[in-house]
């Protein structure tokens, strides 16, 4: 039996993949254009101890640029996929990814926008949302995902075997997505992703027409003043998990709203931000990405 068969499948190119290339050859520096000023509050971990950078990831269609940041010696580590925000994968992303190596990981982010655009230089979210985020397919989110995994896996520094994912704001609900797409991955966390939006040709599917899919466990981290996503929506996702029988749980922070964990902006809320990170961390060993 040919036991690398699955993973060749996955990068064979998707019937609707268009090969017009990658738009963006390597990852922007610093923060992206339209998060806005930079706080002073914003959280730079440094890289001692840590072997961290960019790196290139073969697709179906290319190279992609992507973030990796792992423990400097030892290995292989438990492996994290770490899914940008709406703004990509600028500096804030990348210090998660050097936060979850300081806790010994092997940590990944994709630059899932490579074939649309750069989000980095745009000012305005509306415009950033209309000529790149809404150009995004959710079959080619999922394949870039796949090949990252299979990236790491071929460095030899990666256990995918104990496979996690994490994404914040829009990548909250790639997070979802793959949990429900790949049987391999351990365990999910997703920060503040959408759960029910209209749907559209690229993106046909959120997360609460796939609790009965999950194939592992997840946790979502909400924040009650989020005025893009509801409570109500939340616990319907919560109530649609317990009636396909599905682990999940959510923690819904009462003075948060959205992006609480995004140090770099006024949105941040430190004490939440602490406390769920610690509950991703657990939520991680106790599924067995550790």
């Amino acid at each position: 039996m040919d036991t690398h068969a699955p993973e060749l499948r996955r990068m064979t190119p998707h019937p609707r993949l268009t090969r017009r290339g990658f738009v963006m050859t390597s990852l922007a520096s610093g923060f992206a254009l339209a998060a806005g000023p930079v706080s002073a509050q914003t959280i730079t971990t440094d890289t001692n101890g840590l072997e961290a950078g960019e790196v290139k990831v073969p697709t179906a269609d290319g190279e992609m640029a992507a973030y990796r940041a792992m423990p400097e010696k030892g290995g292989p580590f438990a492996t994290v996929l770490v899914v940008q925000e709406i703004f990509g994968v600028h500096e804030h992303i990348k210090d998660l990814c050097r936060r979850l190596a300081k806790a010994g990981y092997y940590a990944i982010a994709p630059e899932l926008y490579a074939r649309q655009g750069d989000p980095a230089q745009y000012t305005d979210i509306q415009k950033l949302v209309a000529d790149i985020v809404s150009k995004v397919p959710d079959y080619e989110v999922l394949g870039d995902l796949d090949a990252t995994v299979i990236y790491a896996k071929g460095t030899g520094k990666a256990d995918t075997k104990r496979l996690g994912i994490t994404g914040f704001c829009w990548g909250g609900r790639p997070v979802w997505l793959y949990a429900a797409h790949n049987p391999g991955l351990k365990a999910a966390v997703s920060w503040y992703g959408p759960i029910d939006r209209p749907r559209t040709d690229l993106q046909p599917k959120y997360p609460i027409d796939l609790a009965a899919d999950l194939k592992c466990p997840v946790l979502g981290l909400y924040g009650a003043l989020d005025k893009g996503i509801s409570v109500e929506s939340v616990n319907r996702m919560a109530d649609a998990c317990k009636a396909a029988g599905k682990t999940c749980e959510f923690k819904i922070y009462p003075d948060a709203g959205h992006a609480f964990n995004a140090d770099y902006r006024p949105s941040y809320v430190e004490a939440d931000a602490k406390d769920a990170w610690g509950l991703m961390l657990a939520w991680f060993k106790k599924y067995g990405v550790t």
